[in-house]
């Protein structure tokens, strides 16, 4: 089925970043005080110089919106299927991403910047990881590059376009003007809550995409977090998803879709109204290497699906396969064969 999709179906617009990733002791957790399993954003230095001089560390491409497009990519098969933009610096660490992107059959669009690359120490703890970003020239992406003539046919052509929630922090700007060209074209809108500091203190950048949004993802504890700040009086994961279902919608010919995982526990989702369970097959605990990247993998298995016309059924259990996938190798990667059986 894939053959028969157009080039740039699904694009992917993100923040770009060379993941350094290890297995720490929880002392470098707390001299900087991080919790085990968060993401957050930094402007120092100091916790990769303490990454790279007191661990053995691995590369790794990475940036949400990246790992999700890559899985998709790979998920898909025919190349150039899924396009990517982000803004990275001119240096080695470009050139790894792109490397990475290219192998993987994703059409690279990047934007550059005299800033350096961003960067994400990935602080794994156990079955926890610990995200800290410096995005650097991520930081500079701007709606200019979107604009460039060759560079906005992609989006035209787009029939999926998906954003990880960090991208409210760099351009807004750009996000809006996506989301408001596919809410026009009967097109698909995806954004990712994230991480719980963004539904936090990015909650107006958030809410200004919200209503051209036609898919959201999130994980149960950015869903707790999305409740409290916006008082919702909510803790139940599929009444709360069914609330962000229900808010305004600038295109009102589609209902919105709303899909939260849980770790191990049943994914929740909500269309038309309607609160949805399916179940996670279960994984020994010794068989988990790296929970990095593994809701960008459930969210890419997702969206190749979606292009293909695919049930939810379906595209749950291809996101649920993939992060499967995931979670026992080192960082968002996946073995060479797609085996995946709808």
């Amino acid at each position: 089925m894939a053959e028969l999709l157009p080039e740039n179906v699904l694009l992917g617009m993100g923040n770009p970043l060379l993941d350094i990733s290890a297995t720490v002791e929880k002392d470098l957790l707390t001299k900087h005080n991080l919790k085990s399993n968060d993401a957050i954003l930094t402007e120092e230095e100091q916790i990769f110089q303490d990454l790279v001089k007191d661990y053995k560390v691995d590369y790794i491409a990475g940036g949400a919106t990246q790992n999700t497009i890559r899985v998709a990519q790979w998920i898909l098969g025919k190349k150039s299927l899924c396009a990517y933009m982000g803004c990275v610096g001119r240096d080695d660490s470009s050139k790894k991403l792109e490397e990475k992107a290219s192998e993987a059959g994703v059409n690279v669009k990047y934007q550059y910047s005299d800033k350096p690359t961003g960067r994400c120490a990935v602080l794994i703890t156990g079955q926890d990881r610990s995200l800290v970003t410096k995005l650097d020239a991520a930081n500079h992406f701007t709606v200019s590059h979107l604009e460039e003539g060759d560079n906005w046919a992609i989006v035209t052509s787009a029939r999926c376009v998906y954003s990880a929630g960090f991208f409210l922090t760099v351009s807004v700007e750009s996000m809006l003007k996506v989301a408001k060209q596919c809410s026009l074209n009967n097109r698909t809108y995806c954004l990712n809550l994230s991480a719980p500091f963004l539904c936090q203190f990015f909650k107006d950048q958030m809410a200004s995409v919200l209503p051209f949004t036609d898919i959201v993802f999130g994980n149960e504890t950015e869903a707790a977090t999305y409740a409290e700040v916006n008082n919702l009086g909510l803790t139940d994961v599929g009444e709360i998803a069914k609330k962000i279902a229900m808010l305004p919608k600038e295109n009102g010919s589609t209902s919105r879709l709303v899909v939260i995982t849980q770790g191990s526990d049943p994914v929740i989702a909500v269309q038309h109204g309607k609160i949805l369970k399916f179940p996670v097959e279960s994984l020994a605990k010794e068989a988990i290497v790296d929970t990095n990247g593994a809701g960008d993998a459930f969210v890419g298995g997702f969206l190749a699906q979606h292009v293909l016309g695919q049930p939810i059924a379906v595209a749950v259990k291809c996101g649920n396969w993939a992060a499967r996938h995931c979670i026992q190798r080192s960082g968002c990667t996946m073995p060479d064969i797609c085996d995946f059986k709808a």
